[in-house]
């Protein structure tokens, strides 16, 4: 198991009795260094959006467990924030509660001198994601040539 899975595993279990008491639900955890820094993000949900005093005291509870943990051995930044409106699929249950929701699709590859995909969630499994089109056809997009899949949103 790679170390930034074991971080965002035992992250997890460290969230599960804060969320519980708040019921507030897990979105991701996610381990990543950018710009030469590690960052833990932790993307918190629920039923009527999350606010910055919810990321404020999910943040204040995880950081004191994570210190008396400690368990990550590089120097890290912890975020705490709602997945957003236009939110990254990347779990199955991620994929469920937003079938038939609209969602954009960017490819590692161009197919049909094409990256971006623009439509309808229809169905999705291990192996691949389907979207509904603009003009009703579907399209079948294998998960493995797929860089990231987000909800779209209309202001």
């Amino acid at each position: 198991m790679a170390k930034h899975d074991e971080y965002e595993r035992k992250t997890e279990q460290l969230l599960e009795p804060i969320l519980a008491k708040h019921h507030f639900d897990l979105y991701d955890v996610e381990y990543v260094k950018e710009g030469g820094s590690w960052y833990l993000r932790v993307y918190i949900d629920k039923e009527n959006g999350i606010t910055v005093d919810d990321c404020v005291l999910v943040n204040r509870e995880l950081g004191d467990l994570l210190d008396e943990h400690d368990f990550i051995a590089d120097s890290y930044v912890l975020e705490v924030s709602s997945p957003g409106l236009g939110r990254q699929l990347k779990k199955d249950k991620h994929f469920e509660k937003s079938i038939g929701e609209e969602v954009e699709v960017k490819l590692y590859k161009a197919v049909n001198k094409r990256k971006d995909f623009v439509g309808l969630l229809h169905a999705y499994d291990q192996q691949s994601i389907t979207l509904e089109m603009e003009d009703g056809t579907t399209m079948d997009i294998p998960r493995a040539e797929i860089a990231s899949v987000r909800l779209t949103f209309d202001f």
